[in-house]
This record gives C-alpha cells, sequence and structure tokens, in this order.
C-alpha cells in the first residue's frame, strides 16, 4: 500500500469514533477526500458525502464510520465508574483492557478492572455482563471522578495498530474504518481514471446502532446503484463453528454478498468489473440479510439497488480485529473499477 494511502488508514484507526460519536473521525475522512472531490457535504448528524460529477449515471460508494464502544452510565462513591455498551461490545473480551474515557477536556486513561485469578471463586467465575464490569482511573472516590468525567462520555479500548506478517495488521475497529476508507480510495482512483458516472463516497455515522445514517442518506441521496463496503467475517481460523463457516477466507480478496438486499444486476456488474481489473473476489451467501448499511440502502425511497462488498476480517467486535492489507486494497480497487463500468449498466431486473 502506498504510504499516502497507509497514512491516512492509520488516522481513521488512531481516531476514536464510537457510534453518536463520530465528529473527530468524520473530520478526517473529510479533509482527506476533499483533495480530490468536486463537493463535499455533510448533514445534523454528521454523514459525510463526496462527490465526483460526471454523466447521468450515479453512483455511491459507501461505508460506515462509527465504531463499537462503551459509555460512562454512572459513578460509585468510591470513584469506580460503570459502563453501558455502544453498539455490540463483546463482554467477553473487555476486562483486563486498557481504555480511554473520551471527555470535552481531553481522554482520561482507565483499565477494566479484573479481579485477579487468585482471589476468584473458580465455581463462580462467570462472564460478567458490561453493566457489571467497571472501569478504574486511579481516583479514590466519586467527587475526583466526576471532576474528570461525566455520565454519557464514551469509551473505546486504547488499542494500536500493530503489524502482523504478510501484510496483515490487527487493531480495534478494522470494523469499519477499514470501509470508509476503501469508499474514499475508490472514488479517488474513479476520479483519477477518468469516470463516466457521478460518483459518490459516503461515510455513515450510527450503523452500529441499527443502520441510522444509510437510512438518512439514503433517503436525501438517491443514487441509482449504492455498494455498501463493510468487514464480514474470514471463518478460516481456528475456533469457528461449522455451521457459521462461509468459506471466507483472510487474502483471498473482497468478498461480494449474493442474496437479500444484494441487487443481483449490481451483484453482476461488480463481479464483471472484477474480471475486467483481474480482481480475485469470493462469494458470500446472505440469506436473509447483511447485516450491513446495505440493509437500509436498498429499502431507502422506493428500492435502491444495493450491494454489500466485504473486506475479510479475523475476531470482529474485537480490540484485535485481523485483516489483510492487499484484501482492503483490492477492495479500492474493484469499487473504482465498478464506478468506471456504472454507465454501461442498467440497475434493475426483467420481469
Amino acid at each position: 500500500m502506498e504510504q499516502e494511502r497507509r497514512a491516512f488508514l492509520d488516522e481513521l484507526l488512531g481516531t476514536a469514533s464510537p457510534s453518536g460519536f463520530e465528529t473527530t473521525g468524520q473530520q478526517a475522512w473529510v479533509d482527506y477526500v476533499a483533495d480530490f472531490a468536486d463537493e463535499v457535504r455533510t448533514d445534523d448528524y454528521g454523514n459525510a458525502v463526496a462527490v465526483v460529477e460526471g454523466g447521468d449515471t450515479e453512483i455511491a460508494l459507501a461505508g460506515h464510520g462509527d465504531e463499537i464502544g462503551f459509555m460512562v452510565r454512572d459513578i460509585e462513591e468510591s470513584g469506580a465508574i460503570r459502563m453501558t455498551p455502544i453498539g455490540g461490545s463483546d463482554r467477553t473480551v473487555s476486562k483486563g483492557q486498557h481504555v480511554r474515557i473520551h471527555t470535552d477536556n481531553g481522554p482520561i486513561p482507565g483499565v477494566v478492572g479484573q479481579t485477579a485469578i487468585h482471589l476468584r471463586d473458580p465455581e463462580e467465575d462467570a462472564i460478567a455482563d458490561i453493566e457489571e464490569q467497571h472501569v478504574d482511573i486511579g481516583v479514590t472516590d466519586d467527587e475526583e471522578a466526576e471532576e474528570l468525567v461525566e455520565r454519557g462520555d464514551p469509551i473505546t479500548f486504547d488499542q494500536t495498530v500493530s503489524e502482523l506478517e504478510q501484510d496483515r495488521i490487527a487493531a480495534r475497529g478494522l470494523d469499519n474504518r477499514v470501509g470508509i476508507w476503501a469508499a474514499a480510495e475508490g472514488l479517488r482512483r474513479a476520479a483519477e481514471e477518468g469516470a463516466d458516472a457521478t460518483v459518490y463516497a459516503v461515510s455513515t455515522v450510527q450503523e452500529e446502532l441499527g443502520l441510522q445514517g444509510a437510512k438518512m442518506v439514503g433517503f436525501d441521496l438517491d443514487p441509482d446503484a449504492v455498494v455498501a463496503t463493510d468487514v464480514t467475517h474470514a471463518t478460516d481460523a481456528p475456533g469457528t463453528p461449522s455451521g457459521k463457516s462461509t468459506g471466507v477466507e483472510l487474502g483471498e480478496g473482497p468478498v461480494v454478498s449474493r442474496g437479500s438486499a444484494n441487487h443481483p444486476t449490481v451483484v453482476d456488474a461488480v463481479r464483471a468489473a472484477a474480471e475486467d481489473a483481474d480482481i480475485d473476489v469470493q462469494l458470500q451467501a446472505t440469506g436473509s440479510r447483511t447485516g450491513t448499511d446495505a440493509d437500509a440502502f436498498y429499502t431507502s425511497r422506493g428500492g435502491i439497488p444495493s450491494l454489500n462488498v466485504g473486506v475479510p476480517n479475523r475476531y470482529m467486535h474485537t480490540p484485535v480485529e485481523v485483516l489483510d492489507l492487499n484484501d482492503l486494497d483490492a477492495t479500492a480497487d474493484l469499487l473504482a473499477s465498478f464506478a468506471l463500468a456504472a454507465g454501461e449498466w442498467e440497475f434493475s431486473v426483467d420481469i
């Protein structure tokens, strides 16, 4: 991956953007796309849209900019901070982790407490719900804590990007800063190649809370087709239940979903674009729903032909999500290739 593109990815991954508190991450995305977009606009909730003007065909390349996290729910007399989840946070991975509480005056470091193994009763060693876990910021009472944090302050894991072997990285929140990276890069690459279509790149908010930003953008934008890029489960790691295996592997290319929200013509167009650009893709069955912004886009207005393209990701919704940078770069190339060919397609089904 080119140095400038990797720097943008690292900036996104290093910026906390839990659902409902995405402003800083959205600003980083807007600053990047502003260098090559004809126009960039945001709405009242922070959804961001960049456009490169072209022909009558209008297509959108979308991702969601928010990540899961926690929030300060209450402060006890001891100064211990009780949490509530933001989105689908995993109670099995939170104890013993370093966190940051994001306040109006800057981040406050803390740790999610875990009783030492020596002191725990093995017969009662169940995993506590997030609401029963606590953050220790080092204070001795509630008055000290309340001088530093407020109820409603968001919390994220304090996790940096780790370089693994074979061009792979581990980080928190790859879901889904990699999707907005791919959308921005797909737009930039399509613009460089002179796409005939009008191409939008979109970074939505609050996907983790029920696809809320995509509902707003889908109503407002009304493109001819949308490709929503998100992470998808790579089920090639040990421990995946056999009934949950999808055949998706790290390092084997972006994933094109079929079924449910995924419009068959958009599926065909993206697969054809992949073949033309010599990009290897994987297929995934989504019989009922994709669990991504595509599920909101395709029912917006009178129905927007939509598709979910996935970046293979291990250990989703943990602080150690893993992906292959080659898969991510290929996803941006695929989005650009689709944008370049979009004017050749009629996004409708024949009845």
